[in-house]
Formats: C-alpha cells, sequence, structure tokens
C-alpha cells in the first residue's frame, strides 16, 4: 500500500498553533499551505522559523504562567483553530492550551496520563480491562521504599524517573544490597545540571515497577477520530550497562501474525484507556509469555529517528501527518499499511574520552541502502560512559528487502563508521 504524500493539498484559510519542536515540522506545515503562529523556547529558536510562521512567540511554554496571556492574545490576533506539539517538552502544554482555548485535540488529562508514568500505571490497575496490560508499580522518595517494594512484589524491579525519556536514569534492582547504591545514583542525577531538556524537565519523582521479561518493541501508530492504526511495529536492540539503553531499532518486526494480531489489540486498548482519539503515538512493550505489557507511551512520533525508518519502509511521513489531520487533510486508514522495503537503524559509540575524529561517515552515506548517516560529536567533544541514549554519538540508517538485510548493512556499517577519541588526561595530584 504506498502512501500519497500530502504536500500537494493546501488548507486555505486553516491557522495552527505550533508548540515547540522541529524546523522541518514547520516547512512541512508551510508546504500544506498551513498558516501557523509558533511558540518556541529561546534556546531552540531558529530564525528560518520567522520566514515560515505568522508570528513567533519567545517564550518558556512549559511555564503556563508565562504562556498563558501570550497564547490568548495570539489567539485574539490570529485565530488559530488548532494546537500542535511533536516534542517530549510541548506535549503538555499543547493539551493545555487546547483545552483552556476549547479547541478539541488531545486533553491536558490525556498529555499528563501519557507524560506521568505513575498516573498511566494508577489508572491501567484501576480498571479490570486493562490491568493484564500493566504491573505493580509505585512511586518512591527513599532506598527503605526500594526494599519495601521488593518485599511485597519481588526482585527484579525497575527504578525510574516518572517523567523522563531516552532511558535515562533507568536502572534494574536485583536484590536489596542495590538499594542504597541505587538511591544514591537517584540523588547524584536530581543534581546534575547537564541534562539534555534541563530547561524543560527536572527529575524529582522516582518510580518503582516490576520487571518485565521478554522481547521489546515499539509501536508506531495513528489515530484517526478514535479508530486505532498501527501503522509499523518496531525490533528494539537494548543493553549496555543498565540494560535498558536503545542500540538500534528495525521495522517491521519478525513477528508471527498472532504475534502482530496482539500487539494491535494491546495498542487499542491502552490508548483507548487514556482516551487518546487523533494522532499519532509512540507505545513501548514488552511480549511476555501472559501476553504484552505495557512500558509506556507517547502521543508523539518515535524518537532516535524512528519516523525515517517509518517512511523509508511504509512510504508515510508521520511528521507531516501529524500537522495535516489537524485540519483532516489525510484520507483515514481502514487497515494497517503494507511495507515497501524494510529499514534499520544502529547507533554509533566510543570509548570515553576526547572526540580526535569520525572516520568513514561521508563514504558509507554514497554506499547502497543507506538512508543517512548521522554523527553527534565533533573533534574536540568530551564523550563519557555511556549511561543514557543521549550520550550515543550517531547514528546509521539503512533500508533493504527484508528486515534481515536491513540490520546486517546496519552493522557492517558500524565497522566502517569509527569515531576516535582520546583518553583525558589524568590529573595530576599536588
Amino acid at each position: 500500500m504506498t502512501q500519497q504524500s500530502t504536500t500537494s493539498r493546501s488548507t486555505g484559510d486553516h491557522t495552527l498553533l505550533v508548540v515547540g519542536g522541529r524546523i522541518q515540522t514547520l516547512r512541512k506545515a508551510a508546504a500544506l499551505g498551513i498558516r501557523f503562529v509558533l511558540i518556541q523556547h529561546q534556546d531552540h529558536f531558529v530564525p528560518e522559523a520567522a520566514k515560515l510562521a505568522e508570528a513567533v512567540i519567545i517564550a518558556d511554554y512549559t511555564d503556563w504562567e508565562t504562556t498563558r496571556p501570550l497564547i490568548e492574545a495570539a489567539h485574539v490576533a490570529y485565530g488559530f483553530t488548532r494546537v500542535v506539539s511533536i516534542t517530549e517538552p510541548g506535549l503538555v502544554p499543547a493539551a493545555r492550551i487546547s483545552d483552556h482555548l476549547g479547541l478539541g485535540g488531545t486533553t491536558e488529562r490525556t498529555a499528563e496520563l501519557l507524560h506521568d508514568k505513575r498516573a498511566m500505571r494508577d489508572l491501567l490497575a484501576a480498571s479490570e480491562g486493562t490491568r493484564d496490560l500493566s504491573v505493580a508499580a509505585a512511586e518512591v522518595t527513599s532506598a527503605e521504599d526500594l526494599v519495601a517494594f521488593g518485599a511485597e512484589h519481588g526482585y527484579p524491579f525497575v527504578l525510574k524517573p516518572a517523567d523522563a525519556t531516552a532511558s535515562l536514569g533507568v536502572e534494574r534492582i536485583d536484590g536489596p544490597e542495590q538499594a542504597a547504591a541505587a538511591w544514591a545514583n537517584v540523588e547524584a542525577l536530581r543534581a546534575r545540571t547537564d541534562l539534555q531538556w534541563g530547561n524543560f524537565f527536572h527529575i524529582e519523582r522516582f518510580l518503582v515497577e516490576q520487571y518485565i521479561s521478554g522481547p521489546e518493541f515499539s509501536v508506531e501508530s495513528f489515530s484517526f477520530a478514535g479508530r486505532h492504526i498501527v501503522l509499523a511495529i518496531t525490533e528494539k536492540l537494548t543493553g549496555g550497562e543498565n540494560g535498558f539503553i536503545e542500540f538500534g531499532h528495525a521495522l517491521p518486526a519478525r513477528l508471527t501474525p498472532e504475534q502482530e494480531r496482539s500487539v494491535e489489540d494491546t495498542v487499542a486498548r491502552f490508548l483507548d484507556a487514556l482516551g487518546l482519539t487523533d494522532g499519532a503515538a509512540h507505545t513501548e512493550l514488552r511480549l511476555t509469555p501472559t501476553g504484552p505489557k505495557i512500558i509506556e507511551s507517547h502521543n508523539r512520533m518515535g524518537g532516535d529517528r524512528i519516523f525515517d525508518l517509518l517512511n523509508a519502509a511504509y512510504g508515510i511521513d508521520i511528521e507531516e501527518w501529524i500537522v495535516a489531520w489537524q485540519f483532516e487533510l489525510i484520507p483515514v486508514l481502514d487497515a494497517r499499511p503494507v511495507p515497501e522495503r524494510s529499514a534499520a537503524t544502529r547507533f554509533l559509540s566510543a570509548r570515553p574520552g576526547t572526540v580526535v575524529e569520525v572516520q568513514g561517515a561521508e563514504e558509507a552515506k554514497e554506499l547502497a541502502d543507506v538512508i543517512d548517516v548521522e554523527t553527534t560529536v565533533k573533534p574536540g567533544d568530551v564523550l563519557g560512559e555511556l549511561r543514557g541514549n543521549w550520550d550515543r554519538a550517531g547514528q546509521v540508517l539503512t533500508t533493504g528487502p527484508d528486515t534481515t538485510a536491513a540490520i546486517a548493512t546496519a552493522e557492517a556499517l558500524l565497522e566502517q563508521v569509527t569515531v576516535v577519541t582520546v583518553e583525558l588526561e589524568q590529573k595530576v595530584a599536588a
């Protein structure tokens, strides 16, 4: 099933409020003929946005007291009728604005449930119809709470921030002897000032939940007025010191038809329970011996450039879909799309130290079946230990006739693209 681009159509007189996000989103909105107002944090403003937008508001959109009078005035001046965000920090603010102005779309309650992992777990546990999708969980405030949870629910269990992303601060606890060190890590993470998105998220609350065994997958879905369509199921390769760092993705996942149906049913029941009716969702789950269990979800497209893998394999530009669906500029799907090819990504890493050079990246981009080679470091940058997804050095994206072939090409590229580092000089004690 080939997906047709929406770029040939125009909205004419529709106006959108875009909360944060990428310049690519704005380009796609402009190409669709959508007039839009942008509210953006000063640290993420790109001058090109001013040429594309009707107006740009520079403000911390996570600060409601600052944002509210600004968007009220912009609503009067520009008459936007829909609000959208594709960036994690903007999802709850966008929903709050929609509720406040009575514009419809995803509600603040739904956005909060998807953002707050503890609230999501509580909701699933409260209903007999969704209890099987979740596991026991509790908010914790001390090492003693970790020991108490283990005594009640057993080991292993997972400790993680209640509202963070990118596997940041996620730790597996296998016994009570780990509690003190794990809580020391919590305190150290809370004290860090160098975190990506640090001006948006302040890590305070922590959650523990029973460990979910089985292979992990992510699910890209799109909801059309309450009808949830799974676009793709993506395999995950995880590992690292905590076992939760994502080393790669590949789609479509190599599953049996029965497993695919089980995943589709799980995602539909989950999104119904949380009240999501429209737009993209990125849901992470594991296939356990007793069926799929939800890990977490977000009302946005997946990160790690999964959206590029989706486009390469299915011909679906989900970023474009997100803005286009605000004004129903794309047709409603009635069934899952069929992939034209497969796609995969693997992430670059390097030994801790100062980056000297990146070898082989430009040559690799020219190879067959390579979508892109992205490096996120440059000479002079300092790489630390790989403790989370943000510590990676880049990624390679590939395609192939099937998922196995796409993965093989990506893994071969890891041998060709090398981030060269030198160890940091040891300080000599005085």
